[in-house]
């Protein structure tokens, strides 16, 4: 009688950069249960309940295959950063609240939901869509910190252009300036020393000659040009291609 066969135990254990866009000592770490639980906590007590498929479901899976490989004990953490563990923190913007999740102190994850927008004269509380403008601005929360490249300036162009009824970058608008840091960044070494793009986002709807709702449609142009403009052919996880994506989809679910 043949034997049942046994799974196989993986040969090499589960690091946090080979599940997350992150870099520097804490990509080589592993993930462990107690990380896990505290993600799972912090999602729990900002959310309502832990995302499925999300940041705390994705360190469980690795943390259990690690546990079951032998390369971690229950009930173990890993060293993360003193000052910041993990965290979850939110924060409202026009339309939206953006949900922003952080290992350490690099950030790993967004989620973008619909809020009610006061309609003062009408007296009531309305559900307006995402727009163009709002998607950026969603930016500064979830990568704000992400110095500006020729990347993010292709993506904020075609943000802008979207936004607008002609294809005309207006002088000292929202496009120009990420193209102006971005050519200021590119020979500079230090990212201390770099314009980020909190710099270039903040009020972007204000700043905007005109704006519209995100549609699929804009979504995708946006994703296009920030990946022909990325050596590494990925959009910058909460990036501005992520946030537009995201007022895309939470626009095309038709309940806001």
């Amino acid at each position: 009688m043949s034997q049942q066969e046994q799974p196989k135990r993986p040969q090499e254990p589960v690091k946090y950069g080979d599940v997350f866009e992150v870099s520097g000592e804490l990509a080589d770490r592993r993930i462990a249960p107690e990380d896990a639980r505290m993600m799972q906590a912090k999602e729990t007590s900002a959310l309502g309940h832990t995302q499925k498929g999300g940041i705390a479901a994705t360190m469980q899976s690795a943390a259990t295959a690690n546990r079951r490989g032998g390369f971690v004990e229950p009930g173990v953490a890993t060293y993360l950063d003193p000052d910041r563990g993990v965290s979850v923190e939110q924060t409202d913007v026009p339309g939206a609240r953006v949900t922003k999740e952080s290992i350490g102190v690099q950030d790993v994850g967004q989620y973008v939901e619909p809020r009610p927008v006061s309609t003062a004269a009408m007296g009531v509380s309305v559900q307006s869509k995402i727009t163009i403008g709002q998607a950026l601005e969603a930016t500064v929360h979830t990568a704000g910190k992400k110095p500006v490249d020729q990347s993010d300036a292709a993506a904020i162009q075609a943000a802008e252009v979207r936004a607008s009824s002609n294809n005309v970058i207006a002088p000292g608008g929202v496009a120009a300036s990420a193209q102006s840091a971005a050519d200021y960044n590119a020979p500079i070494e230090f990212d201390e020393n770099k314009i980020k793009l909190a710099d270039v986002l903040t009020g972007a709807a204000g700043k905007l000659q005109e704006d519209k709702a995100v549609t699929k449609q804009d979504a995708e142009g946006v994703v296009s040009a920030e990946l022909r403009n990325n050596p590494n052919l990925s959009t910058y996880p909460g990036g501005v291609a992520d946030s537009v994506t995201a007022a895309a989809r939470l626009n095309a679910k038709g309940d806001i």
